[in-house]
């Protein structure tokens, strides 16, 4: 596909699509049409990356350690082991986050009790702990 149906297709726009192309953790093929700037040609595996990376940033990994996975993945080295432990750890800062955005609920929401009981002074105001 090309990048426009790819952008369709991710939910990604082109400049990033671009951007992540610049940096290798995207490689589409090259079309023989196109001249001397040939067309990027994306592939269903290409949306399935696209996806991870998008996935693997909001759990806060860098660029560069999403463009060694990716490269460790490429280079025939990601086993279902490896695999397997890369998903592991994913799991686990989403957990991580889960519990912050838990504690993060849990004192708006004592907040909200506090203001709507007219702020009584005698109470202690929630406190937030993550």
């Amino acid at each position: 596909m090309l990048i426009s149906e790819f952008a369709k297709a991710t939910g990604l726009p082109v400049d990033t699509i671009r951007f992540y192309v610049r940096k290798g953790l995207l490689n589409p093929e090259r079309s023989a049409k196109g001249g001397s700037s040939p067309y990027q040609l994306f592939s269903a595996d290409d949306v399935t990356t696209a996806r991870m990376i998008r996935l693997q940033q909001s759990l806060g990994y860098t660029l560069g350690e999403i463009a060694a996975l990716n490269e460790e993945y490429r280079a025939g080295e990601g086993s279902a082991a490896r695999t397997a432990e890369v998903l592991r750890l994913q799991i686990g800062k989403l957990e991580e986050k889960q519990g912050q955005l838990e504690a993060a609920l849990q004192f708006l929401r004592a907040k909200l009790e506090w203001v709507n009981a007219g702020k009584p002074d005698g109470e202690a105001r929630p406190e937030f702990r993550c």
